[in-house]
């Protein structure tokens, strides 16, 4: 079993690696540079995905900076910031990295169901 992948996105690749992919749960990670909450989330990230092991979802990175269109066309006000997605949509939203167990507990509650 492998850990969650993540991916970096730009404007360009947003739609095929967020909004397209099918039965797995896509956590986008806006972030930027100088951002303390960022990259205390960005250092817990290997061992948050590492408790993910197998699960059907993917984490895709996004500078808010370097995209201020993709933040903007999401209303994001404040980072970090991560959209939870599934099958093209919006499931809900994490304003600020509130710590491992809120994190894993969002993204537990928003995974796809096993059939």
């Amino acid at each position: 079993m492998a850990h969650p992948a993540t991916y970096e996105a730009t404007a360009e690749t947003f739609e095929a690696l967020v909004l397209q992919p099918k039965d797995e749960l896509v956590v986008v990670d806006f972030w930027g540079e100088g951002c303390p909450n960022c990259d205390v989330y960005a250092a817990a990230e290997p061992s948050l995905l590492s408790e993910l092991e197998g699960a059907p979802m993917r984490v895709v990175k996004v500078n808010a900076y370097k995209h201020e269109e993709l933040a903007l066309r999401f209303g994001l006000f404040g980072i970090p910031t991560f959209l939870l997605f599934r099958d093209g949509k919006l499931l809900g939203k994490m304003s600020q990295y509130y710590g491992r167990d809120y994190w894993l507990g969002v993204v537990r509650e928003h995974l796809p169901r096993a059939s």
